[in-house]
């Protein structure tokens, strides 16, 4: 049996280890957002599919509280594989 379950970082500890979530445009695919996140170095940690995300928080852009739901999500779902690179 394999060990594959994605991990998740504590939330504490994705909170110190994040600096800033920008969203992009996916370079290999014209007209995708993606969510990039990076690290206080200013080090590229992971990324995550935009519209996945909206949906996952049930907001659109145009929503008040997108953004602050929009982050507290991304933390909670930082992968633990980030500290591995």
């Amino acid at each position: 049996m394999s060990d594959d379950k994605l991990r998740f970082l504590p939330y504490d500890e994705a909170v110190g280890l994040v600096a800033a979530i920008q969203e992009e445009e996916d370079i290999d695919e014209p007209d995708h957002r993606i969510l990039t996140v990076y690290s206080v170095q200013d080090k590229e940690l992971c990324w995550f599919d935009f519209d996945e995300v909206m949906r996952a928080v049930g907001v659109n852009e145009a929503d008040a509280a997108a953004k602050e739901k929009v982050t507290e999500y991304v933390l909670r779902h930082i992968p633990g594989w980030v500290l591995e690179s």
